[in-house]
């Protein structure tokens, strides 16, 4: 209630289809300004379409977008992007082909996360699939180096982080993953 109309109607507030999402997103650029160090936001696990996915996902999009894209400009312009790291993802993509009359399946093979602030080069897209769709073929990102390269840019050496047990080394990027520099700001 104390920010502004002006910032409200950034974050889509005034609109009940962006309004529960943007709250999510102004109340982690609060969380931002006030130091908290991790923040989640959760647009209620509705991506996972094994039918209606055309409707649903283009549903999805309009909850999102807009709240998004104000977090992003609203960090910005309060100089907080460049200290902090954003991530948007879920677990896989989905599959190319049909599942059903309108639905896909789960993907792990080739999918999409983007990255934004926090030390990340912005502008540009890395990695690509076959002409299909279906597999990751160049410039590959394993889960692992993703990690690796989140931790980097939180200022950790994920591989300083492994430890001893039961006569196996773990950490949490398991025992893999690399730095993809190519992302580095």
């Amino acid at each position: 209630s104390s920010e502004s109309e002006a910032t409200q109607k950034l974050y889509g507030l005034d609109n009940p289809r962006t309004a529960n999402f943007g709250r999510q997103c102004l109340m982690a650029r609060r969380f931002a300004e006030r130091g908290v160090r991790f923040i989640q936001c959760t647009h209620s696990y509705k991506w996972d379409q094994h039918g209606n996915l055309k409707v649903d996902h283009a549903r999805n999009a309009e909850e999102v977008d807009q709240p998004i894209a104000a977090l992003l400009t609203d960090l910005k312009s309060r100089g907080l992007l460049d200290d902090t790291l954003i991530l948007w993802g879920g677990e896989f993509g989905r599959t190319p082909v049909a599942q059903g009359d309108d639905g896909r399946d789960h993907n792990p093979q080739g999918y999409t996360m983007w990255l934004a602030g926090g030390g990340v080069k912005p502008g540009i897209r890395y990695g690509e699939t076959d002409d299909y769709g279906y597999y990751a073929v160049k410039d590959k990102v394993h889960l692992h180096d993703l990690h690796a390269t989140m931790l980097h840019l939180l200022g950790f050496d994920h591989t300083k982080l492994t430890y001893r047990y039961a006569g196996r080394d773990f950490r949490l990027t398991d025992v893999h993953g690399r730095v993809v520099k190519e992302l580095l700001a």
